[in-house]
């Protein structure tokens, strides 16, 4: 994804900011943008040539992120909107809205650590996105991701503008690392290593599909369970590298820019836009589950099941549904609570 945006970033069409006659303009806005996974996200965005005007918002910082990555020769505009009196402006006539907004995780603090600051930040983020674009895809980032969603879900009701194709919990991280070690043990290409990744987006809850990865490769079932393993806690693996000083910012920003692809691509009418997402669902009896999404000019056009199974898998599978009925009826129950 990013080398073909690199590539079109010096055509003609990139320099307008879109495919000469054949895509729209479209607006994406990022809440959160000055952060340690917004800034790296606004600069992938100012690179997708199907951005014609990105709006960066945050509560601090706001203009200095804005005028650096205004500076770098690709077609879109960029616009810096700073404190909760310019949220609306920021939202207004957005098409794709990503928020990577909240407190990064520090070292021995679990997702859930997070809930309280990040559920009241997304609360009231999606508050907004209610009244000023109510349209939009909004592409969620912040953790708990099992959690947030739901919360979104339920604000969006209570403003009546609740469209359960419109929101997307973003666990493309989890299909990027799921990849990446895959083709490591696999030792193939991992450009056309592709690896299905549900359920949801902490520990457990995620479940990678290797049974199901491309190309096949003989791994074995201790190899198997390494590789998953690795996969649930990748999160903590790179919090524990950076030894308390950061959390994956750099990783979650390019799948946060991959997925804001897949949904721009989606709403243009490009054909077979599939990516995994943690949405409304009826794959299992959970409210939301993460499982392959087909994307199109609605957002969700169709919601895929999971497909055959390795006993390995369905294990985890029933392991992992306790934990997140949990997360989400947390989630639901903070909407209306606070």
């Amino acid at each position: 994804m990013l080398r073909s945006i690199l590539r079109s970033s010096t055509s003609n069409a990139s320099r307008r900011g879109f495919a000469s006659g054949a895509s729209p303009e479209r607006k994406v806005a990022i809440l959160g943008a000055a952060g340690g996974i917004g800034q790296p996200l606004s600069l992938l965005m100012k690179l997708n040539p199907l951005v014609s005007r990105l709006a960066l918002y945050d509560i601090a910082g706001t203009p200095g992120v804005a005028a650096d990555v205004s500076h770098i020769n690709t077609g879109s505009e960029v616009v810096g909107y700073m404190g909760d009196e310019n949220l609306g402006k920021a939202l207004e006539g957005s098409d794709v809205v990503i928020i990577p907004a909240g407190v990064p995780r520090k070292p021995g603090m679990t997702r859930d650590d997070l809930f309280n600051i990040n559920a009241g930040i997304v609360k009231s983020l999606c508050t907004a996105i209610a009244k000023y674009c109510p349209n939009a895809l909004v592409n969620m980032i912040s953790n708990p991701v099992n959690s947030t969603v739901p919360i979104a879900a339920e604000v969006f009701k209570m403003a009546g503008t609740y469209d359960e194709k419109r929101l997307f919990g973003v666990t493309t991280l989890d299909v990027v690392r799921a990849k990446t070690f895959y083709a490591g043990k696999a030792k193939v290409n991992v450009a056309e290593v592709n690896v299905p990744v549900v359920g949801g987006h902490a520990g457990i809850t995620i479940l990678p599909l290797f049974s199901q990865a491309t190309p096949k490769a003989n791994l074995s079932d201790d190899e198997i369970v390494a590789l998953t393993k690795r996969t649930q806690d990748g999160g903590t693996e790179v919090v524990e590298a950076k030894a308390g000083k950061g959390s994956a910012t750099l990783s979650m920003a390019y799948a946060g820019a991959v997925f804001a692809d897949a949904c721009l691509k989606g709403l243009n009418g490009a054909p077979d836009v599939v990516e995994c997402s943690f949405v409304q669902s009826t794959v299992t009896e959970l409210p939301f589950f993460a499982s392959k999404v087909r994307i199109g000019k609605n957002g969700v056009e169709e919601v895929l099941g999971l497909g055959a199974l390795s006993d390995f898998e369905k294990e985890g599978l029933e392991k992992l549904k306790p934990e997140l009925k949990a997360s989400i009826e947390k989630g639901i129950k903070f909407a209306h609570q606070n």
